[in-house]
């Protein structure tokens, strides 16, 4: 796994434009490589805030959306285009803005597909393995790019501290009683995390820069699960100032004045 760089960005606003230049960038020549790409989304408000300042952008058109298959790293159990659902709010800030391939866009089902939480789960593995080629070495695809948030307790996706998810070594797995609502979720559990080349933590705000320390620390990853959070080749953390401001000055490069 990958060693963590970490650029800081002067505040949010400066954060999300700067991870939406950096994601059209490394979308763009990983299907100039390879001729098609795999994105893995996050929710939350950076997580959202950075699409809709790639749709915010001509350069946004660098990218060959038709050819992109964009998954999510996690999802609220709930019905399709319920206002909570991380698919709801990548949908309404980028994904219906740009010509996507519904086919290649691959959300996680809620409740009403008909599924439990647990076949959900096993729904989405199933479409990973079908998605993964031999060269991936593995069940699920190797990710171009897979962005995660960072909670104030160290969760990424709906991997909570000292769960039964951050556990497991299924792709997928179904998570009930999370400690914040929704309790019933899906997610991707930290060796499909790992399979990606790269992993961006993306974190903004004071309230998450313990977390955020603990995580770049190589705290223990069933106790600070964003430790987990590494790619095979290269893991980034962005973080405004704020939730930069307790990790040690020689973990850190400056991005923005």
């Amino acid at each position: 796994m990958s060693v963590p760089s970490v650029l800081i960005h002067r505040d949010a606003d400066v954060l999300a434009k700067a991870v939406a230049a950096r994601l059209i960038t490394g979308l763009a020549d990983a299907q100039a490589a390879k001729g098609s790409a795999h994105l893995v989304l996050t929710g939350g408000g950076m997580g959202t805030a950075s699409l809709a300042e790639v749709a915010a952008t001509p350069a946004r058109d660098a990218v060959e959306w038709p050819r992109l298959d964009i998954w999510w790293g996690d999802e609220r159990f709930l019905p399709s285009g319920d206002p909570q659902r991380n698919e709801t709010g990548a949908r309404e800030a980028l994904l219906d803005r740009v010509d996507v391939d519904p086919a290649r866009v691959h959300p996680m089902l809620g409740p009403d597909s008909g599924l439990t939480a647990e076949e959900s789960a096993e729904q989405y593995a199933e479409e990973l393995r079908k998605a993964a080629r031999p060269e991936d070495h593995g069940p699920v695809p190797s990710f171009d790019i897979l962005m995660l948030g960072l909670g104030p307790d160290g969760h990424v996706a709906s991997l909570f501290p000292e769960m039964p998810a951050v556990y497991d070594q299924r792709p997928v797995v179904a998570v009930h009683g999370a400690p914040k609502p929704p309790p019933t979720r899906i997610t991707m559990t930290a060796p499909t995390i790992r399979a990606a080349r790269e992993v961006w933590v993306i974190v903004a705000g004071e309230d998450k820069a313990g977390a955020v320390r603990l995580a770049l620390q190589e705290s223990g990853p069933f106790q600070v699960p964003g430790a987990a959070a590494r790619g095979r080749l290269r893991t980034l953390f962005l973080l405004d100032r704020a939730a930069a401001s307790k990790i040690p000055p020689d973990l850190t490069r400056r991005a923005s004045p």
